[in-house]
C-alpha cells in the first residue's frame, strides 16, 4: 500500500507542475481536475473520506464547471460546427 501512495504523490507533484507550465486553458482544467481526484484518493488511503467527499465534490466537481462555464463565456472554448468549418474554408480560399 505504501507503494501506491508514494506513487499517488508522484502523480500529484506531476499534476500540479503541469499545470503550471500548460500553455493550452482546456489542458489545464483538465489537469486540475485529476489533481483533485489524486487528493481525493489520497484522503480516502488517509482515512479522512469526509475531506475525500469534500476535495471531489468541490476541486473536481464544482471548481472544474466553472472553470469551463468562465471559458466558454470569454469565448476561450468555440463550438465547432461542421458546416461553418466547410463555408469558412471556402471562403478563405
Amino acid at each position: 500500500m505504501e507503494i501506491f501512495q508514494i506513487v499517488l504523490f508522484i502523480f500529484l507533484i506531476v499534476c500540479a507542475i503541469s499545470v503550471s507550465f500548460s500553455k493550452n486553458l482546456l489542458n489545464s482544467i483538465i489537469i486540475f481536475m485529476s489533481y483533485s481526484l489524486i487528493m481525493a484518493i489520497i484522503w480516502i488511503l488517509l482515512e479522512s473520506p469526509d475531506l475525500a467527499i469534500t476535495e471531489a465534490a468541490v476541486g473536481a466537481g464544482i471548481t472544474s464547471v466553472l472553470f469551463f462555464v468562465t471559458l466558454k463565456k470569454i469565448q476561450a472554448i468555440v463550438a465547432v460546427d461542421g458546416d461553418n468549418n466547410k463555408e469558412n474554408h471556402k471562403n478563405k480560399k
